[in-house]
């Protein structure tokens, strides 16, 4: 049983246990928050889109709605820019252990070298990409996808009810009242 004087008992005791526990079981947590901010996002935009179907275009907005949906809009950029990157890189850092002394690839002279050997490779010229590198350039890849997507999502939010006018009929009359022939 433990004691109230012992560490283990008191609150911060009981965390610095609990962290040290997850740290060394690896269990998960960064790349469930990963994929639960993605898929959160993917939902808000999907009832973005389903409840703009819902209302006609040029329907007359309240400043309520336009608060609440400012709000909204607000909330999922902060989840597209703000967590999802940050949980990618949570997840990277802790769970995949991206950091700058894990080489990935080594070039030089000598040759090229992936993996634990690469940190060995010598020569002239030497470069080393490590993994808090790939780590950074797909971060910057998912802002990127990102304000892709953000730049879709508002062409298409401004273009929602729409429809597709018909090709105009070709005139079979010239404007000198003859007949059009098609050349062969």
């Amino acid at each position: 049983m433990l004691e109230p004087a012992s560490p283990a008992f008191s609150l911060v005791g009981f965390v610095r246990i609990e962290c040290e526990r997850i740290h060394e079981e690896g269990t998960g947590a960064e790349v469930v928050a990963f994929i639960a901010s993605i898929l959160i996002l993917v939902v808000g935009v999907g009832i973005c889109f389903w409840f703009g179907n819902r209302r006609p275009p040029g329907t007359p907005v309240t400043w309520g709605e336009a608060l609440l949906g400012g709000t909204y809009v607000f909330g999922l950029m902060l989840l597209a820019y703000g967590v999802v990157p940050n949980q990618w890189l949570k997840w990277a850092d802790n769970e995949l252990l991206w950091r700058p002394d894990r080489i990935l690839l080594s070039i030089s002279s000598n040759g090229v070298e992936f993996g634990n050997k690469a940190a060995q490779i010598g020569g002239r010229g030497r470069v080393l990409v490590n993994y808090q590198a790939l780590r950074d350039i797909l971060v910057a890849g998912i802002y990127g996808v990102m304000l892709g997507a953000h730049v879709v999502l508002w062409m298409a939010w401004q273009k929602r009810g729409r429809k597709l006018e018909p090709a105009p009929e070709i005139e079979r009359t010239s404007a000198f009242g003859r007949p059009v022939v098609k050349k062969a």
